[in-house]
């Protein structure tokens, strides 16, 4: 059976495509919505881990709705939401995907479905939807990285990551400047994947 895992090339997304490799056939989906060249970093990142991986576009029309409610909002969650919501659709949508997966943690707040969303989608559209790491809280989920990923880590603004964020960042930048982004992103560490540990990739 094959599961598509969204992917962003950081340790959450990773780790859970790891917890479901005894499983599962994995594939990596990164989306994109060409403003930045995030399929191209996720793609390494997919490689060095020995999974196959696809990029999919995400409609311009999420990425603008999803600025018009950081804008209104005055910070990121409901935003990142929505776009996490309507990328779990669109991958839900292709009738050859029947098993879904991301790196949501337990405590997470963004992104994350609501139980009605998840309900919604996998009655609609015929898939099922997994939370491998949400039983697993922060401390764990860094143990588990520690044992057997190889990671970078700094600043979301210093830190190459092929997520939602990025590009919604890069939206706030060209159209109203990089003091907006500090306005509106409250300042956290981010994750770049660089390989496994005792463990070699695929060819």
């Amino acid at each position: 059976m094959r599961i598509s895992v969204l992917f962003s090339g950081g340790k959450d997304s990773s780790l859970s495509a790891l917890l479901m490799e005894p499983f599962f056939e994995i594939e990596l989906v990164t989306f994109s919505f060409g403003l930045l060249p995030n399929g191209e970093l996720a793609e390494k990142t997919a490689k060095r881990l020995g999974f196959p991986h696809r990029v999919l576009s995400l409609e311009w029309e999420v990425l603008e709705k999803a600025y018009e409610k950081i804008m209104k909002d005055g910070f990121p969650k409901s935003a990142i939401n929505y776009i996490h919501e309507k990328a779990v659709e669109t991958l839900a949508s292709d009738p050859e995907v029947k098993f879904i997966a991301d790196g949501t943690r337990r405590d997470d707040r963004v992104p994350v479905l609501s139980i009605s969303q998840v309900r919604s989608i996998e009655d609609r559209l015929g898939v099922q939807y997994i939370c491998p790491l949400k039983g697993y809280g922060k401390k764990t989920v860094s143990i588990l990285v520690e044992r057997y990923l190889k990671i970078e880590e700094g600043p979301s603004e210093n830190t190459q990551k092929a997520d939602y964020e990025t590009e919604l960042r890069e939206l706030i930048r060209q159209r109203d400047g990089k003091e907006k982004i500090k306005e509106l992103f409250p300042s956290h560490i981010q994750s770049h994947v660089l390989s496994r540990k005792n463990c070699k990739s695929r060819p």
